[in-house]
């Protein structure tokens, strides 16, 4: 990693508290903030962080965001008695105030703003605060939901007015709406503001109708306010990868952030009292990764919620370590998004279709207020039965600790041929012939004995991949005689040694011989120009990009909405990222790929290219080194056909791929929960 990731903390910001009896707001608690730094420092990962120190935010810095009149009703709330704090927060929704809580609000934005400065400064290249009281409900003139200011919004616009930057994605994971944000930036079509959050038709906190799907901004803004409405608790991590690969990701990509901030709220992780929600807390590393390529890397998260004193530091350690740029761990519990999920993402993806050419191929079905108001009989029944199981579920939540990752010794390693020097941070890999395995390879692959030169490419390319499985190496690249070969030589090895998957995902145009993905243990993807001639089965599925590879929104909108969805399903022990010389992807994209792909397999990744391909060994390294892949810049709407095309793929698939689903059965079918 070219550079750091940094930690704001403070524990001044843990010396305030409820100095009364209040129900609502009795689980913001300073511990929140001692438990997620505690074990941050506990697992090492605090010591492998540039420690930033917190500094208070100024008037001026708290006015980008706030009224004055605001700011100096606060300001008095130092110098009040027990009874003046309790009156003055009636005037509030679901928040209290304490004598300390101002200077604790002025460090919680304080250190959003340190943050920001480190990243867009070079010094860092992303980082997490962990910061209390939070912000992203608090309005211009109004504290609200445990928040004093609005941290985040307040970051953003310090970055666009201090840095120049023209593009701010707010991605607000927190399990409460931040209207707070929405209202802030619902005209302006400089900040993308997207928040998933626990509706349930209205009926939950803040309980506000332009929390549903259907506002999408206003004026110029309109568009650039993407809500999604959960509409029943006990979402998982499936849901949560459903709409960022089909929603979020896409639609980020076409927007093309200069900076990325995070409203990072771990009330959405099971076991909290808030969220009452099912995802685990490794389901964080993986949200955090997908996000980690868009703005060139620039990414800052900012603490929210999180209530449940288990699940929140666990969430924050995966969080973290993510963005130190540790492989995330093997995704568990997936299956397809439950049809509560499906409708939303229906909705939202209908709502904003108009906007975005991303989602212009999405399903033009009414969407009947589905989620606003039920639409089945029996509702009271039907509630009431619902409550039952909530409350059940509630009671019976257990969860393992997320799995200890252990970051493999070498990071990247590399079989080259003679003459082609191994780029910095990575190995040059290279492995002692093994009789038996060799005899196998001439026997398979290589007719002619006298090509030494392939056989021990080929050899060294094998013990890399067993040096993968057994954790000593993380990642590789090879450069090989004859890509398709080197392909077939690995997938059958893997077939016979390993005990999981390999998902293959081969970028240009070769022939792949159909028998290799039959008993499931090889998923292909195949990305190329030509339509093919073989019937799609569940484990070979042939995209077709009609003007090449090197069409940056058809590729994009192909690898986002349908290769991601599939390979998570999937599940892969090891991927396999095969490049044909005459591909025509640019490095960029390439980039890109390689580092959305390490998500998997807990970032077991092997890329294999023609020998001629020598201009691409630096920026592939790069990416599988963990540094952030360049931008794509705005998107253009990629064709018609090829939208229409991968529309087909989907619906044809979706019966085999749950994760491909983008609208709920129409009649009929469980939760799927």
């Amino acid at each position: 990693m070219k550079m750091g990731t940094a930690l704001v903390y403070d524990e001044e910001m843990t010396k305030y508290k409820l100095l009364w009896v209040d129900p609502a707001c009795k689980v913001e608690v300073p511990e929140r903030l001692t438990v997620s730094h505690e074990a941050l420092i506990k697992t090492g990962l605090a010591e492998r962080c540039v420690s930033v120190p917190v500094r208070e935010a100024t008037d001026e810095d708290i006015l980008l965001v706030h009224s004055e009149e605001y700011l100096e009703a606060v300001k008095k709330t130092p110098y009040m008695t027990l009874e003046d704090l309790k009156e003055f927060t009636l005037q509030f929704g679901d928040v209290y105030f304490h004598p300390n809580i101002y200077h604790c609000a002025k460090l919680a934005a304080g250190a959003a703003l340190q943050l920001v400065d480190s990243v867009m400064t070079g010094k860092v290249r992303n980082g997490m605060a962990l910061v209390r009281p939070p912000g992203h409900h608090s309005m211009r003139s109004a504290a609200n939901g445990f928040c004093v200011f609005n941290n985040v919004a307040i970051a953003a616009r310090y970055a666009k007015q201090k840095y120049g930057v023209k593009r701010v994605l707010i991605v607000d994971w927190d399990i409460h709406h931040g209207q707070g944000v929405q209202y802030c930036f619902e005209d302006d079509p400089s900040v993308l503001y997207f928040s998933w959050h626990r509706y349930e038709h209205q009926k939950f906190w803040p309980n506000l109708r332009e929390s549903d799907y259907d506002s999408v901004g206003k004026e110029k803004g309109a568009g650039f306010n993407i809500n999604v409405p959960w509409n029943k608790v006990g979402m998982k991590n499936s849901d949560y990868l459903s709409v960022f690969c089909h929603v979020l990701l896409p639609v980020a990509y076409e927007f093309c952030p200069d900076l990325v901030l995070v409203c990072a709220g771990f009330d959405s992780a099971i076991g909290d009292p808030e969220g009452e929600m099912c995802a685990s807390p490794d389901i964080f590393a993986h949200l955090a990764h997908l996000l980690m390529n868009l703005a060139g890397g620039k990414l800052c998260a900012v603490l929210e919620g999180g209530y449940n004193l288990t699940s929140l530091p666990q969430s924050v350690c995966q969080t973290v370590q993510t963005l130190l740029g540790d492989p995330a761990p093997r995704p568990s519990n997936l299956g397809g998004p439950c049809t509560s999920a499906l409708e939303s993402l229906h909705c939202v993806r209908s709502a904003h279709r108009k906007y975005w050419s991303c989602l212009k191929h999405a399903a033009d079905l009414p969407t009947c207020d589905i989620s606003t108001k039920r639409i089945k009989l029996a509702e009271g029944e039907e509630e009431k039965q619902e409550k039952v199981e909530e409350e059940k579920s509630a009671e019976e939540q257990v969860w393992p600790e997320p799995p200890k990752c252990v970051a493999p010794p070498v990071r990247t390693a590399l079989v080259l041929p003679d003459g082609i020097a191994c780029p910095d941070g990575c190995e040059h890999f290279s492995s002692s012939e093994d009789p038996v395995a060799v005899n196998k390879l001439r026997e398979n692959f290589l007719k002619d004995a006298d090509d030494n030169v392939a056989i021990t490419t080929l050899s060294s390319v094998i013990a890399l991949v067993e040096k993968m499985q057994n954790n000593e190496v993380c990642n590789g690249l090879a450069l090989v005689r004859d890509v398709s070969m080197a392909m077939m030589c690995v997938v059958q090895h893997a077939a016979t040694a390993l005990c999981n998957r390999v998902l293959v995902v081969c970028v240009g145009d070769m022939e792949v011989p159909r028998h290799s993905t039959e008993n499931g243990k090889t998923l292909l993807v195949q990305f190329s120009d030509k339509e093919s001639e073989q019937q799609n089965c569940k484990y070979h599925v042939p995209v077709c990009v009609r003007k090449g590879c090197g069409d940056v929104s058809g590729f994009m909108q192909a690898v986002l909405g349908f290769l991601l969805p599939l390979g998570y399903e999937y599940d892969p022990s090891l991927v396999l990222l095969v490049r044909t010389a005459d591909s025509g992807v640019c490095d960029s994209v390439w980039q890109q790929l390689t580092s959305l792909l390490q998500g998997f397999a807990q970032g077991h990744t092997l890329v294999l290219m023609q020998e001629d391909e020598k201009a691409c060994v630096g920026p592939t390294a790069s990416s599988l080194l963990g540094n952030a892949a360049p931008s794509l810049g705005q998107l253009d709407a990629p064709l018609v056909e090829d939208l229409e095309a991968l529309e087909r793929l989907r619906r044809k698939m979706q019966t085999d791929w749950k994760l491909l689903q983008t609208t709920a059965p129409k009649t009929g079918g469980g939760d799927g929960h």
